[in-house]
């Protein structure tokens, strides 16, 4: 099933489909190894929803709202 990285509930796994966003947030969650394929871990949702902290590549990573909602995952069942 395909959704945004926002509306993953905590524990759930995915990988990334594609990324979404303009110029700057793009390059930046491209930097930061949020590509196409790669394995994303919810950890962790502040107690607002934001931010978010997830695993990927091996590392903790924390993502505004707003960064997650550009990024299109195929959740994992």
């Amino acid at each position: 099933m395909e959704k945004t990285l926002d509306t993953f509930e905590i524990g759930e796994v995915g990988r990334v489909k594609r990324v979404g966003g303009e110029g700057k947030i793009k390059r930046r969650l491209f930097d930061m190894g949020i590509t196409p394929g790669a394995e994303i871990f919810l950890r962790k949702k502040a107690p607002l929803g934001d931010p978010i902290e997830v695993t990927i590549r091996g590392y903790e990573l924390t993502l505004r709202k707003t960064e997650a909602a550009c990024v299109m995952m195929e959740a994992e069942k």
